[in-house]
């Protein structure tokens, strides 16, 4: 009896797979993997609704937790891993669940997936609350351990998003969002790390980085929360400071060692005129929003200079300290930037 769910369907187009030549084998094999970017442009509106049910609950201080098995878990580890030093987003904000354990991320944990407990527990352990979004990532749609995870999730009311690669899943049944990748059969029958895991990856980075830039994490399409943590990330915190302020090398290194090497405060300092202190004040309360701090559109609201800054640039021009009137490259110190 032929399985119902299409990822563990024979496909149809390859049954000579094991007889192409290299050139043929590689050329079948990519070509099959398009598969998973159209399947994601499908669910682009349920990624949406995704993206604008789970924004309010992070902006009020509230976890991504990821809860998958195999292949599954694992892009959810992944993405989860990512986003600290790309956006500088809290470690602990971002929880990553796996069928067996931390061990299941290098080996296959036999039996951790069928368990529906465990994935209750499991998402019970971490405290996940109304505040947190769950999302959980079953290719078949059918993972016991994964549906353990949305239900726990449900029942403390935290959001619930299901990625699932079958058509009538019952994940996608058991969550808020439901978001269906429908890559279909794959080329190496039932092998779900090929297609329906490009496509899982692709969901969720689309899913993140959209809530990362709705969270104020970018200027423009600049990492300006990137955490500079070796040679190469330095070298790209003063080019990205360079590139949204025009400034040069020596400008940007100097108010990135004043602010401890923050990118965005870097980047208002020098917009502004400011301090490392009075910039990183006026961007907390702009809620990590430099556009907002800096006068510009956010999110189709136009937010005025005058009204963000307030009084406070009048009082810095008399006191004698940097205003974009006196900004020089002579007095751009660290002793100045950081006053």
């Amino acid at each position: 009896m032929t399985d119902p769910r299409r990822t563990e369907q024979v496909h149809p187009d390859y049954a000579d797979l094991d007889t192409l030549p290299p050139d043929a084998l590689v050329a079948a094999l990519v070509g099959d993997q398009l598969g998973a970017v159209r399947a994601v442009q499908a669910a682009a509106p349920q990624l949406t609704a995704a993206l604008s049910a789970a924004l309010p609950r992070l902006e009020r201080g509230g976890r991504l937790v990821y809860a998958g098995a195999g292949t599954s878990g694992r892009l959810g580890v992944l993405d989860a891993t990512e986003l600290t030093p790309t956006f500088s987003w809290p470690p602990d904000r971002a929880v990553p669940l796996i069928a067996g354990g931390e061990r299941a991320i290098r080996q296959a944990v036999e039996g951790a997936e069928d368990d529906a407990a465990a994935g209750e527990r499991d998402v019970q352990a971490v405290g996940v609350g109304p505040d947190d979004v769950l999302i959980v990532v079953a290719a078949s749609g059918t993972t016991p351990y994964a549906l353990g995870a949305a239900a726990a999730g449900r029942e403390v009311g935290a959001l619930t998003i299901g990625l699932a690669n079958n058509p009538g899943a019952p994940l996608l049944a058991a969550v808020a969002c439901p978001v269906l990748l429908d890559t279909g059969p794959e080329i190496i029958s039932g092998s779900t790390r090929l297609k329906a895991g490009t496509a899982q990856k692709i969901a969720l980075n689309t899913l993140s980085s959209a809530l990362m830039v709705r969270l104020g994490k970018l200027y423009g399409n600049l990492m300006v929360d990137v955490r500079a943590t070796n040679a190469k990330l330095e070298g790209r915190a003063r080019r990205l400071v360079q590139h949204a302020t025009g400034a040069e090398a020596a400008a940007a290194q100097a108010a990135l060692e004043a602010c401890g090497g923050s990118v965005k405060t870097a980047l208002v300092m020098l917009k502004l005129g400011i301090g490392a202190e009075e910039a990183a004040r006026r961007l907390e309360a702009a809620g990590g929003h430099a556009r907002r701090v800096l006068g510009e559109q956010v999110l189709g609201e136009q937010v005025r200079g005058e009204q963000v800054r307030g009084e406070q640039d009048e009082e810095l021009s008399s006191s004698g300290r940097l205003t974009p009137e006196n900004l020089t490259p002579e007095n751009l110190t660290p002793e100045n930037l950081s006053e």
